[in-house]
């Protein structure tokens, strides 16, 4: 399979787990805790299965990295120079407290680099998609269309910011200089969604994430025009770590 059919099936997927995510926030759920006390869900397991299983049905020879199979011991520990990455609910705390802001994410990693990515947001029903030298594009109830990063408006930088950090003293810090129109702080993957398709500009993350959290947002990003870079020093942001761990980093629309 090629990038496009690889992406095309990526984002099926991604918007099957959707749908099947909003069936289990429809019918009810129980909230459990994974070893590291975070939370996990029905609809996690469900969205993971769903997309594991048609990835390695369609791309058997492509490995699938995938959060809950790494929480249970039965992830690839070495999958190679190409794999998956595979969020089933990004923003699971923000699910479980029935606010809006998840995803479902999905990226394909080739010699370190995410070259293709998937991105669903169940709650307002939104899918976005791109490809390294292919575009981004998003689908909604509007119909589908291509995306791509802004200018900063004269008005300032709209910075997303995450939903349980808000109050994080780096936040001000790293603004300080910047015209800031505003700051809008909400939890998971959306917030590369909204620097991608122009609505936002800036969205520094000071805390921890994990590959799979970024994989496919990443690549949205960077085909939309946008960039993502390490908080620190600037370089570019890497795929396969050990322990799949990410260190902060900086994504940022049309800067100049």
């Amino acid at each position: 399979m090629d990038h496009d059919a690889l992406l095309t099936l990526a984002t099926r997927l991604a918007t099957e787990a959707a749908a099947a995510i909003n069936a289990v926030r429809a019918a009810g759920f129980a909230v459990e805790r994974k070893s590291d006390r975070s939370p996990v869900t029905e609809a996690d397991r469900i969205a993971e299965a769903l997309i594991v299983e048609g990835l390695r049905a369609a791309a058997p020879h492509i490995p699938v990295i995938a959060e809950e199979e790494i929480e249970a011991g039965t992830a690839p520990t070495d999958p190679g120079r190409r794999f998956w990455l595979v969020d089933p609910l990004d923003g699971t705390r923000e699910f479980a407290a029935g606010r809006d802001n998840f995803a479902v994410c999905i990226g394909l990693v080739e010699d370190g680099q995410a070259v293709l990515g998937a991105v669903a947001l169940p709650a307002p029903g939104e899918v976005f998609w791109g490809r390294s030298g292919g575009g981004a594009f998003k689908r909604d109830a509007a119909g589908t269309r291509p995306i791509a990063v802004r200018a900063v408006p004269d008005e300032g930088l709209v910075v997303m910011g995450s939903h349980h950090y808000q109050d994080d003293p780096r936040m001000g810090r790293f603004l300080e200089g910047r015209r800031v129109a505003r700051i809008v702080n909400i939890g998971s993957a959306e917030k590369f969604c909204r620097v991608a398709e122009g609505s936002a500009d800036l969205y520094p993350r000071f805390g921890r994430t994990m590959e799979w959290d970024t994989a496919g947002p990443q690549a949205v990003l960077e085909a939309a025009g946008g960039t993502m870079r390490l908080l620190e020093g600037g370089g570019p942001f890497r795929y396969g770590k050990p322990g799949w761990a990410n260190s902060g980093f900086v994504v940022e629309g049309r800067v100049a």
